[in-house]
């Protein structure tokens, strides 16, 4: 007898929760991602909103990598808020850094070396 294999990733994904957030963890709400940032003296805004989907958007996009490079993602997120002033103002948002602090909030993996707490540098 032949067995149709079936990708059981697709079987169990669920769509998204919040349609604001297409590109979301499956684990992820807008609510915890609002404690974990109230937790780091942060009061979301909308333009705190915009970074966390366009991180969201940045993973899912690159979900097949074996590892997220940090310096790619710095300059996809340079890039994309360039308007705005890019890395510069990504700071003024998340003083603990545009990539390590947003990962957190958005419920994503920082790529590795996004902190070093040995030299006090965060990206």
């Amino acid at each position: 007898m032949l067995h149709v294999s079936t990708d059981i990733n697709k079987m169990i994904q669920k769509s998204a929760t919040d349609p604001d957030f297409p590109y979301a963890p499956p684990d992820w709400t807008k609510s915890d991602a609002a404690k974990i940032a109230h937790d780091e003296g942060l009061t979301l805004t909308d333009a705190h909103w915009d970074v966390v989907r366009a991180l969201q958007h940045y993973y899912e996009h690159h979900a097949d990598d074996a590892v997220i490079n940090l310096r790619d993602l710095h300059d996809a997120l340079d890039e994309c808020f360039h308007q705005q002033g890019g890395l510069k103002y990504l700071y003024t948002l998340f003083p603990g850094g545009p990539i390590a602090q947003s990962c957190r909030i958005a419920g994503l993996k920082a790529p590795y070396i996004a902190t070093d707490p040995h030299f006090g540098s965060v990206a």
